[in-house]
């Protein structure tokens, strides 16, 4: 147990203070991927590698060696008859909740919907097989199920795949079983890690090749789903959870407390940061930390990596904290700065999903606003958005001119591509435009 969390106060009054916060960037941003030549990424590469050579074989060797099951090629699929025995069997209130999340998700991702075609500009088309990881193997995630393959059924994806790790009494979690059924998944695999993702994105006898690659996942997970982009889509780096909270001394520090011990409970790699202008309310939450962490039922897992993994950091401005906080691109960043709360959330540039305000912590967003809770980690919210109905649509431009509109435009068009020295490019037009062709 961590005695004093003293230590991850950063305060712009100490020395060091950018570098620790230099550090605490890098350490944020390692934990979603492995490094390309460090050992793990190699074990990474040869793993897919291997996949793609011996196919089933390696599948099975690897779920054997990392989690502890032996399958035949015939186990590796869900039966039916499992996926509606643990509909059957699930908790009444807790299949209604699940029903009010999906519905909830569901309208949220139909409001936000874009993939309409334009007439003679544009043309959307769903992608048509899909493959979902889910994790399995710290605690069942059966609202990643929901949170993923509703955006894609809302898409019009035909095909919907999902594989998750056979860590419960060698199978995958019957919640998890459920919500499939529930959604009319019946492509259901009990295989997880770099080895379920590269029999996604490479095919084997027993599982049928997908064109995108969804979910979040462990950094191994996260590593082998950037290896095997281009030979399948893929949504985002959405590795280990990470969240930021932006406070101010109208905060309430237990609340923020919680909020951050929520999401370090995710396991190895996830991290919590608070920025503050405050230095009484980081050093109350820091007194909250301890007092509830001490309570938690994995106590002693979660405020080790708390004492590891997260800050609380202490700025001289409320502004230089969003500044910062632009530069982390959190996954989740919350904005508890009371009446401030809207004005600042107008200056955040990056981040995956914002939750605004005291009363919007993010479980609201993990399980039932309506947003897709795989979001985009590591820092990576600089370039990527938060999984939705639009990524799991793909447009084609559609150009379609008249004999009259290519003759008005041959020239220009012939002009430049002779500036490229393309020449056949140039006589693709001139041949239409040349009286003895026609």
């Amino acid at each position: 147990m961590i005695s004093n969390l003293k230590q991850i106060l950063i305060s712009c009054e100490n020395a060091g203070f950018e570098e620790n916060l230099v550090a605490l960037r890098e350490k944020v941003s390692d934990a979603a991927t492995f490094a390309p030549l460090s050992d793990e990424g190699k074990t990474v590469a040869n793993i897919i590698m291997d996949v793609m050579e011996r196919q089933n074989d390696a599948v099975i060797e690897y779920t054997e060696k990392f989690d502890g099951v032996k399958l035949t090629p015939e186990q590796m699929k869900i039966s039916e008859g499992e996926l509606e025995k643990a509909h059957k069997e699930i908790d009444p209130k807790l299949l209604k909740a699940i029903r009010q999340s999906i519905a909830n998700v569901k309208k949220y991702q139909q409001d936000i919907f874009t993939g309409k075609d334009l007439p003679g500009k544009i043309k959307y088309t769903p992608i048509k097989r899909v493959g979902l990881c889910i994790p399995g193997a710290s605690a069942p995630l059966p609202s990643t199920v929901i949170m993923t393959a509703v955006p894609a059924q809302v898409a019009g994806v035909e095909e919907i795949v999902v594989i998750s790790p056979p860590r419960y009494n060698g199978s995958i979690h019957p919640v998890i079983l459920a919500v499939c059924h529930e959604l009319g998944i019946t492509d259901v695999y009990r295989i997880g890690g770099v080895q379920a993702v590269a029999a996604l994105a490479y095919g084997t006898a027993a599982v049928k090749k997908v064109n995108m690659i969804a979910g979040p996942g462990n950094q191994w997970v996260t590593t082998a789903k950037k290896y095997v982009f281009g030979q399948v889509g893929v949504d985002s780096i959405a590795g280990p959870s990470d969240v930021l909270i932006i406070a101010n001394d109208s905060a309430n520090p237990a609340w923020v407390a919680a909020d951050m011990l929520s999401q370090v409970e995710h396991g190895h790699g996830s991290s919590a940061v608070v920025m503050t202008d405050s230095q009484t309310l980081a050093d109350e939450i820091i007194i909250e930390l301890q007092k509830q962490g001490d309570k938690l039922d994995n106590s002693t897992e979660t405020m080790e990596r708390m004492g590891t993994d997260s800050a609380v950091v202490v700025f001289d401005c409320i502004e230089a904290a969003v500044e910062r906080a632009n530069e982390f691109a959190a996954e989740h960043l919350e904005i508890q700065c009371g009446d401030e709360s809207k004005k600042l959330l107008e200056k955040i540039k990056n981040a995956g999903a914002i939750f605004v305000g005291p009363h919007s912590p993010v479980a609201v967003g993990d399980y039932w606003a309506g947003p897709s809770h795989t979001l985009p980690t590591g820092g990576s919210a600089r370039f990527s958005s938060a999984l939705s109905s639009n990524d799991f649509v793909k447009a084609s431009s559609i150009i379609e001119y008249s004999k009259d509109q290519l003759a008005a435009s041959a020239d220009d068009i012939v002009r430049l591509a002779m500036t490229e020295g393309l020449d056949a490019h140039a006589k693709s037009v001139q041949i239409r435009q040349d009286e003895t062709h026609k």
